[in-house]
């Protein structure tokens, strides 16, 4: 166990930080008379000589210090040595458990006191160390948005995952869309289904009042006397002049990538909505702007057209049979699996379970795991512990097999 905590050896703690920082390292500002009054002190007595010590740091609030110091205090305690106090590698097997407790005790208080003086990144290293990444999350959620937020702040929490939907928020808000955007491509695929769902609702907002508000800027421009406050598809509906001469009113690059990324929103949110407009505009552009995607979203607008109205339960039969017409060709070929994934995975969120078993299980089989999808617990969503039996057997996975047998 010892290995693991020291891999916890505080880097960041050996070397001074940048002047920004409100903490002073002991050792670089400790004036001369703090260190002719511990010399006063009797060193027969070392209790007494480090609690005076831990008392000076908290007054200084040199709380990287302090924690140090506390370690050394139970080190003195145990019986062990005093110089390097974080160190595990001299604690013997016997008294490693209950260095290990208080280590993580006072590494929590250290960092509360951190967050108490605003200093999330640092407390980080100490709330890292000992898995409780949920009291930080908790301090960057409360954090405005409206406000300059420290780059590390930013980087724990969207890129180390620790709160990743404020953490988009903040990013959104310091580095604009398009960085954004391209962040958020580097993390999409890592993150849970439900935080991916959230962050495509703020990406989705975000570009819809962007775009919405440059749209009505442009009407009003020609029509001064169009009342405000109306929808992007009422702004464009019917006004064909909004297109002309190859005009557009965002980034097309942008627009392609958050109707993208709203695939992942869900049917109930108003998000979905907003991503159908978002779609819709986008299919009234120039030729040239409609980036293809990939099958079945090969043609990209009006294809994610039909699968945000099959969510919102706009002609949902006639979307669906859009999707089967696109899985066309070799189950073996890369192209066919995509296409029947899109609609087996749309399927399982309309709660249509069997049909998306019996598509999985025809082009998927081989290839279920490199999508994120498990055919074993689709065949328990569809309640098909049969189908189970017969693809655990034919796949000589006696733990499936014998699950199925007993939940049937």
């Amino acid at each position: 166990m010892w290995q693991r905590w020291w891999r916890l050896w505080w880097q960041p703690l050996n070397k001074p930080w940048n002047a920004k920082s409100k903490i002073a390292f002991m050792t670089a500002t400790a004036p001369e008379a703090v260190f002719q009054e511990l010399e006063r002190l009797n060193p027969a007595q070392p209790l007494a000589l480090i609690d005076h010590l831990i008392s000076q740091l908290r007054g200084e609030r040199n709380w990287h210090a302090l924690f140090d110091a506390l370690l050394m205090r139970r080190r003195q305690e145990l019986g062990l040595p005093l110089v390097r106090p974080t160190s595990l590698r001299d604690v013997p097997e016997g008294q490693r458990d209950e260095f290990e407790k208080f280590y993580v005790d006072s590494a929590r208080e250290v960092g509360k006191l951190l967050l108490e003086d605003g200093l999330i990144a640092q407390a980080w290293n100490y709330f890292r160390a000992i898995n409780e990444a949920e009291t930080i999350a908790a301090a960057i959620e409360a954090l405005p948005t409206d406000s300059g937020v420290d780059e590390q702040v930013v980087e724990i929490a969207l890129f180390q995952g620790v709160a990743p939907v404020k953490g988009l928020q903040l990013f959104l808000q310091t580095h604009g869309t398009c960085s954004t955007i391209t962040a958020l491509d580097q993390q999409f695929a890592q993150m849970a289904p439900a935080t991916r769902a959230a962050c495509a609702r703020v990406m989705v907002r975000r570009l819809y009042d962007d775009l919405r508000g440059n749209v009505e800027h442009d009407v009003k421009r020609r029509q001064p006397m169009t009342p405000p406050g109306a929808s992007l598809r009422e702004l464009i509906a019917g006004r064909e002049f909004l297109f002309n001469d190859d005009n557009y009113h965002i980034d097309v690059s942008h627009l392609n990538s958050v109707v993208r990324f709203a695939r992942m929103v869900e049917s109930t949110d108003a998000e979905l909505e907003l991503a159908l407009q978002l779609a819709q505009y986008g299919s009234r552009l120039a030729a040239q702007y409609q980036y293809g995607g990939n099958p079945p979203f090969t043609d990209f607008y009006p294809a994610h057209i039909r699968y945000f109205q099959a969510l919102l339960n706009q002609e949902r039969d006639q979307a669906i049979d859009f999707f089967r017409k696109q899985i066309t060709g070799d189950p073996a070929e890369t192209d066919t699996q995509m296409a029947a994934y899109a609609l087996v995975d749309l399927l399982i969120r309309l709660d249509r379970n069997e049909e998306a078993l019996d598509l999985a299980i025809q082009y998927l089989s081989t290839s279920a795991d490199e999508f994120g999808l498990s055919i074993p617990e689709l065949c328990v969503k569809a309640k098909r512990y049969d189908r189970l039996r017969e693809f655990a057997r034919g796949r000589g996975d006696l733990l499936n097999f014998t699950a199925a047998l007993l939940s049937q």
